[in-house]
């Protein structure tokens, strides 16, 4: 087990030749005050850097990277090499800060341009790092003696990046060549000392800057393995802000770095104190603060990041920030951040507000919807951390039920057969080996992959979503029609089945039609079984390249849908029947309805009338002129009554049952004479009486004294 990677141990080999004290030839405006500049002042020359100064910041900016980054455990050591080798730093974690190593840059100085470039070579410093990496550090060191008996599984690897002016591919190749002899060197020296560790990787960067406006003499080259111990990469880089590009874009490939860009900061103005302006900071951290992106698919990448279009970075939105660190939030983990541009305004004042002890919420940047927070910016003990903030389902929750759904939404997977499904594609450890028709060796995995392909050609996961999985019928060709070859046995069976469904479709039997979603009583009967036979036809067709057995179940399968014309002749009328029975329901049902309300609204009439009528007879007198008081309707004339203005109340339970009793009983008993003898409805009373006095009745029916 190798538990130290090639990041572990970073050499820097500077060249300090002659050669690198020309001008980069990238100027640089030293005078800013050229518009307040008065009358009569000669405006300073513009500057530029040399290739070595650029090397050095381009290197030291790669360093302070990796230091704000990883403090711990990833370690650079500093060469320039010149006449000889001057090895600036250790291993040692004292060592390990820019402030060493700027502190001895200074001390080494510029190259002198008057020097004899004769003297002056890169593979002193080319063999000095090779020898630096032999030499164990302090974390290796209490690897191995952790492991005891085992320490040889500690591993030694590293990198060594050089930065010189090539002169040409076949000096490249030279250097490589030397490199590659010394590693061989060193590593049998390594193997008889115990202070030592034979190099078991080695990755070689070559940099070959040149200045700008010059036509590079090296072509750049891909990574390419040189032996077993060793690759080489070449990069031709101009110098100037192009090799600060590069090296930063080599710092995050070597460290597996990733950008984010912080936007809508905002940040008051100097020259305006009363108004603010939106900044984009970029930070530096490692890849793993975008996994949740990565596994979604959804990066929200902003385009190119400053340094140019070859390295891409991820946006994220500045929400309000917090006023203290009081409320908690479930965080999956937290990065330290490196600033790309250190000394920018918008980075410093970044940086000392969460130095402060703010926090910053961090959003996902989107065009609608809610928005999501996703990460949060916060100091811990004088070091920035890029923290993750968990924007689903908790891992700390109980996974939720598969009957729920997907985002709840659909409920109805055939878990059952799903079951039945992985029981039947389980994989068991396949002892005899087997073979093909052609003679090859048959892999038991690409057969199972092969299997497991066939099962799901057409399988669907919801219930609703299927027809022929939910009948028991279609059971037997559905389990064989999967197979990579049919037996004569299994095409019968199938037969048999489509034969059975032909039977069931013509004694019209009902089919298991999900109705989730629709509104009355769903598909017609001819329609379920279309959709049946559909579906069955997909399943069939997405086998038939199997066998020639397989085509002979989907003829059968077709014959037996190309109904004749006498079939579809029964299934009309079959359908017209259907639509009969539906109207002569729909009509029996509103008759029934009408009829109630009818016989409610008539029992009203007839209760209004009755208290009509013993108003009146409250009025009668005794007096042979009053008026006769009116005859009362028969009640056997109930049914003939005409219908009375509907009223617009409702009518009681009690009226409709009063109504139906009064009926059932008036049919029940003798009718009484004088309501039969009734002339217009009205019988006379005491007529008896009438003759005896001489009384006489008039065709209106009223008594007169003669």
């Amino acid at each position: 087990m190798k538990i130290f990677s090639e990041s572990h141990k970073t050499v820097f080999v500077v060249d300090h030749c002659p050669y690198m004290a020309e001008s980069c030839r990238q100027h640089v405006e030293f005078d800013m005050l050229v518009k307040n500049r008065t009358q009569g002042i000669i405006p300073l020359a513009p500057i530029s850097k040399s290739l070595w100064t650029c090397s050095v910041e381009s290197s030291m900016e790669y360093c302070r990277i990796m230091y704000d980054i990883f403090p711990f455990k990833k370690l650079v050591n500093f060469i320039v090499s010149d006449s000889g080798a001057h090895v600036l730093n250790s291993w040692t974690q004292e060592d390990q800060n820019l402030q060493e190593l700027m502190a001895a840059l200074a001390a080494v100085g510029p190259p002198n341009p008057r020097a004899d470039p004769e003297c002056c070579s890169i593979l002193h410093g080319l063999v000095a790092a090779v020898e630096t990496l032999c030499k164990i550090t302090e974390y290796q060191h209490e690897a191995r003696t952790l492991l005891m008996e085992n320490a040889e599984r500690v591993g030694n690897r590293g990198r060594i990046i050089c930065i010189t002016n090539a002169k040409s591919d076949s000096h490249v190749r030279m250097l490589e060549d030397c490199v590659q002899e010394t590693i061989h060197e060193h590593n049998k020296l390594a193997a008889n000392s115990d202070h030592l560790m034979q190099i078991q990787k080695c990755e070689l960067v070559l940099i070959h800057t040149y200045p700008v406006g010059e036509d590079s003499l090296v072509s750049d080259r891909s990574k390419k393995e040189l032996s077993p111990v060793l690759t080489s990469e070449v990069h031709s880089v101009r110098a100037g802000r192009h090799l600060a590009t590069k090296l930063n874009i080599l710092v995050q490939q070597h460290f597996d770095l990733a950008s984010t860009t912080i936007t809508n900061i905002p940040m008051k103005e100097e020259q305006h104190a009363n108004t603010s302006a939106n900044y984009d900071v970029e930070l530096l951290h490692h890849k793993d603060a975008h996994v949740d992106f990565l596994k979604s698919g959804d990066s929200h990448l902003g385009g190119g990041s400053r340094e140019g279009p070859f390295k891409e970075t991820i946006t994220l939105k500045w929400c309000t920030p917090r006023t203290n660190n009081i409320e908690l939030h479930y965080c999956t983990g937290a990065y330290r951040i490196s600033p790309v541009d250190v000394n920018s305004r918008p980075s410093s004042c970044l940086t000392n507000f969460l130095l402060n002890g703010r926090s910053v919420l961090l959003e996902q940047p989107r065009k609608s919807g809610s928005k999501v927070i996703s990460h949060m910016l916060s100091s811990h003990g004088g070091e920035i951390f890029l923290h993750v903030l968990s924007s689903s389902r908790s891992i700390l929750e109980d996974p939720p039920s598969i009957s729920e759904g997907c985002g709840g939404r659909v409920t109805d997977y055939r878990i059952t057969d799903f079951g039945e499904f992985m029981r039947e594609n389980r994989l068991t450890p396949f002892l005899d080996p087997r073979y093909k028709i052609d003679g090859s060796l048959e892999v038991p995995l690409e057969r199972a992959k092969d299997q497991l392909e066939k099962h799901t050609r057409y399988w669907p996961m919801i219930i609703s979503q299927t027809t022929i999985f939910n009948m028991q019928a279609v059971v037997p060709l559905a389990s064989v029609i999967v197979k990579e070859s049919l037996t004569e046995e299994d095409v019968l069976n199938c037969q048999k089945t489509i034969y059975n469904l032909v039977d069931m479709e013509r004694k019209n039997d009902p089919l298991p039609i999900s109705t989730v979603g629709t509104r009355g009583k769903g598909p017609k009967r001819d329609e379920q079984y279309r959709i049946m036979w559909n579906e069955l036809e997909t399943l069939v067709r997405a086998h038939i390249n199997n066998s020639e057995k397989h085509q002979r179940v989907l003829e059968c399968l077709m014959a037996c849908r190309s109904k004749p014309p006498e079939e579809e002749e029964r299934k009309k009328r079959g359908r017209k029947r259907e639509d009969k029975e539906d109207k002569s329901e729909k009509a029996v049902k509103d008759y029934e309805q009408e009829k109630s309300w009818q016989d409610s609204e008539r029992l009203k009439g007839i209760l209004e009338r009755g208290k009509e009528d013993l108003a009146e007879a409250e009025i009668i007198k005794d007096s042979p002129d009053s008026p006769e008081p009116p005859n009362k309707k028969p009640l056997v004339e109930m049914d003939e009554t005409p219908q009375v203005e509907k009223s617009k109340g409702p009518v009681s339970l009690l009226s409709l049952w009063s109504n139906r009793i009064n009926t059932a009983n008036s049919r029940k008993h003798q009718e009484f004479a004088g309501r039969l003898n009734s002339v217009n409805n009205r019988a006379e009373l005491y007529q008896h009486l009438k003759e005896e006095n001489g009384m006489e009745t008039t065709e209106n029916g009223k008594a007169s004294r003669q």
